[in-house]
């Protein structure tokens, strides 16, 4: 595993640094990378240059020296110049937060969508890092008239950029009117869809498996998903969509979110929201808030929302346990708990008395509804159900 040293700039107003800081670890961690050393810098303002001071510089300088390795890693975001003078000073690869992220959207992407998002995402970062990537070809000729190889080369790259940024953002446009048709059909037969949401790497996964039959990938890492996996549920005789989405983080670049806006679009379609959150974790309200964030960003956060706290197994915590819309669960053992919760709040139903004629009428009223009770007479069925409010009005003329 590659080595990397995280110089980590920690500056006056920031209060939840340490929490960002064991993040940015774990970031490094899901890229494949291993922290050799961590250097802090303690400002005030960055430096405009370089980003930390002088002092600092020559320290990680001497600390690449002494570690052997050829990458730096910051746990902020880095302007183009910043970039390009430190690699220059330290003749190694300097990658900022942002970069870091779209290395493990990189390597996490599975589907056609999630690669033209990210090829979008990285693209878009790096044009404005062309200028000063060819001080190589130095100016031949002065005057207006007459300019270097250097910027002819880079306005032949910054045009072939913007094309395979047209081109990967006019694919994703097809995909996203696929993926429009597809919502429509489902809003059309009336299924009600719940989507899973939350801090990436707390369960959200694990209880979509939980569910179903057909799993979708999962493991213990940062990142896992970055596709909408969608599968139907069905539980007491009632059916929805649930969804599982890519997970957020504190600052996610804007370019990511803006590169996933159709995947994320999915958030909106959802009749309710399902916040999972690792009880587990030390930072839990630092991540409920970025949650929340990246929701009220979306403009999702009017839609009703069910607080799951998982991990209740590894945090001591009683569970199952439910209390309003909070649910205390473990996903690897026990569901049901939620899905009851789910089933509550999507289907409010009655029970009603029915006396139906013999006929298509029984079997309509099976698939709508549970039958607790019927009673075979000779001019019809007596049947005590219990039905969904939406579809009382369908048989009210049998009422008893």
């Amino acid at each position: 595993m590659e080595k990397v040293i995280l110089v980590a700039v920690h500056l006056q107003d920031h209060m939840n640094f340490e929490e960002e800081l064991e993040e940015m670890k774990q970031l490094i961690l899901a890229c494949e990378m291993e922290v050799s050393s961590t250097l802090i810098q303690k400002l005030r303002n960055p430096n405009k240059k370089t980003c930390i001071n002088a002092g600092k510089v020559e320290e990680v300088a001497h600390r690449l020296y002494l570690d052997e390795v050829q990458t730096v890693v910051f746990n902020c975001d880095l302007s183009p110049s910043q970039q390009q003078a430190l690699q220059s000073i330290w003749n190694c690869e300097v990658m900022d937060r942002t970069y870091l992220i779209l290395q493990i959207f990189q390597k996490r992407a599975k589907t056609k969508e999630a690669f033209l998002q990210v090829e979008v995402a990285t693209l878009q970062y790096f044009l404005p890092r062309l200028k000063g990537s060819y001080t190589h070809m130095d100016r031949q000729k002065g005057g207006n008239r007459n300019k270097g190889l250097g910027e002819k080369k880079i306005e032949i790259d910054s045009r072939t950029i913007s094309v395979q940024i047209q081109r990967a953002k006019k694919e994703l446009k097809q995909l996203e009117a696929q993926r429009k048709l597809q919502r429509q059909q489902r809003n059309k037969n009336q299924i009600k869809k719940v989507c899973l949401v939350g801090y990436t790497n707390t369960g959200k996964s694990s209880i979509l498996n939980a569910m179903v039959s057909k799993q979708v990938f999962e493991k213990d890492m940062l990142f896992a998903t970055l596709t909408t996996s969608t599968r139907k549920i069905q539980y007491n005789h009632h059916e929805f969509l649930l969804s599982d989405t890519v997970g957020f983080v504190s600052n996610l670049p804007h370019s990511l979110v803006e590169a996933f806006h159709s995947t994320l679009e999915e958030i909106l379609d959802a009749d309710l929201l399902i916040h999972v959150m690792d009880l587990n974790s030390k930072n839990l309200e630092a991540q409920k808030e970025v949650t929340l964030q990246t929701l009220s960003q979306l403009k999702a956060d009017s839609i009703p929302i069910i607080n799951v706290y998982n991990k209740c197994d590894l945090s001591g915590h009683m569970y199952p346990l439910v209390q309003n819309q909070n649910v205390y669960m473990s996903a690897k053992e026990d569901v049901g708990p939620l899905l009851e919760v789910i089933d509550s709040f999507l289907f409010k139903t009655r029970e009603m008395k029915f006396k139906i004629p013999y006929g298509n009428v029984f079997y309509q009223i099976q698939k709508q509804g549970k039958i607790l009770e019927k009673e075979y007479l000779e001019d019809g069925i007596v049947l005590k159900v219990e039905m969904d409010e939406e579809f009382v009005s369908n048989y009210i003329k049998y009422l008893e």
